[in-house]
């Protein structure tokens, strides 16, 4: 089975001490739960290890679904490292691992990961038909030796942390609350492809980004954010969207750096932090019209975002 496979390439040097989730986003929620699993395994002389899931399960068993991802799996392991966990698992999920029993997927995390402790969530739930859930769990960590902790979600403005709330913030354009949930600024990562040269010509050159399909995206319109270049922060605006001006309908991530020696970055990835939605996305006259609007869009992203 690909599961086992995948486990047994972790090969722990101690007992562990696990949580288990998809984890998108890793946001404050998530951090909160992590920090119980750490001081679980400090208590215990434990390796804490985050097992994380991909793909998302629904996307496996309802592959009709539109759900999207708030953070791709290469950012969401490099932010569940800098959590100083000992170890993050990836666990690619399939339908075969779907059919597991919670028995049965206990069994191998206990054969792989040494697993003596689990620290999970009040709705989490493992194996077939999510028959695992926190009773079940309690039970079979009696038989099987392991304990159980349920950690309670965290709140924040009066509603639960979660990446559906994140997510419905983020489609509203609603970028403050998405960095109030997250505990930091909503992230986009891609690789510079070469444009139309358009943004070079009006005076405001760009690093074009094409976003995945299955990555969440905030609504089209224009944004302060900060671009990471080889991890050194700029200054940036970025529009995101089909440019209705000149564009040919595709939607791409375009971010104009301020204050940036010009240089080739085709084939190069940037890393952009999206921080305020200054407006929508709007057809212009022409492109004075356009230049205009961009020089008014920069003048308010250095006013916002102050170094």
């Amino acid at each position: 089975m690909l599961v086992e496979e995948e486990l047994a390439r972790a090969l722990p040097e101690n007992d562990t001490a696990l949580t288990i989730g998809v984890f998108d986003g890793v946001h404050l929620g998530h951090e909160f739960l992590i920090k119980k699993l750490k001081e679980r395994a400090s208590d215990g002389g434990l390796l804490s290890v985050v097992v994380t899931f991909h793909r998302h399960p629904r996307l496996v068993l309802s592959p009709r679904s539109n759900l999207t991802y708030l953070t791709s799996i290469k950012e969401r392991i490099r932010l569940l490292e800098s959590l100083g966990v000992g170890c993050v698992v990836t666990l690619s999920f399939t339908r075969e691992l779907a059919e597991l029993s919670a028995r049965e997927f206990i069994g191998l995390l206990q054969k792989y990961l040494r697993m003596r402790s689990l620290v999970v969530g009040p709705d989490f739930a493992l194996g077939k038909r999510r028959e695992g859930d926190a009773p079940k769990l309690e039970s079979l960590g009696e038989e099987l030796h392991f304990s159980v902790e349920v950690v309670e979600p965290m709140v924040c403005e009066g509603g639960v942390v979660s990446s559906t709330a994140i997510r419905s913030a983020l489609s509203q354009g609603e970028m403050i609350k998405v960095s109030q949930l997250l505990g930091r600024r909503f992230t986009l990562s891609g690789q510079v492809m070469k444009g139309d040269q358009r943004g070079k010509t009006l005076g405001f050159p760009t690093a074009n980004l094409v976003p995945d399909p299955e990555q969440a995206l905030p609504p089209d319109g224009v944004y302060t954010t900060r671009a990471f270049v080889n991890e050194t922060a700029y200054t940036a605006v970025t529009n995101i969207g089909v440019r209705p001006t000149f564009g040919d309908g595709k939607r791409v991530v375009e971010v104009h750096i301020l204050d940036f020696e010009e240089r080739e970055l085709y084939g190069h990835e940037i890393r952009i932090e999206l921080a305020h939605r200054l407006r929508g996305e709007v057809r212009f006259s022409g492109a004075d019209e356009l230049k205009e609007q961009m020089r008014r869009d920069v003048e308010q992203t250095r006013a916002l975002l102050v170094p």
